[in-house]
């Protein structure tokens, strides 16, 4: 299910929990020792669960590098507002 939420900058992100599926692919994205990463993992997880932001689509990440760029791209504004509406 898909939610659209607004972060603290008044961007619009489109949310997704994420499924079984997906926390594979994280955890082979980030590979063994970034996957033994609490902090890690849960920002990682926060970013792949974003589809959209403003309508622009936000892909699923495949490699470490895409996980920090979406990491980035939401900033602690956006990071904040999905933890809120996925932590429900």
């Amino acid at each position: 299910m898909e939610r659209i939420i607004e972060d603290g900058e008044g961007r619009k992100l489109a949310v997704r929990t994420l499924t079984m599926r997906d926390r594979l692919r994280l955890f082979k994205t980030l590979g063994p020792e970034l996957s033994l990463n609490e902090p890690y993992v849960g920002l990682a997880a926060l970013a792949a669960s974003v589809v959209a932001i403003d309508g622009v689509p936000n892909p699923f990440p495949a490699t470490e590098a895409a996980i920090e760029h979406a990491v980035e791209r939401l900033g602690e504004a956006g990071l904040e507002a999905v933890a809120l509406v996925t932590a429900q």
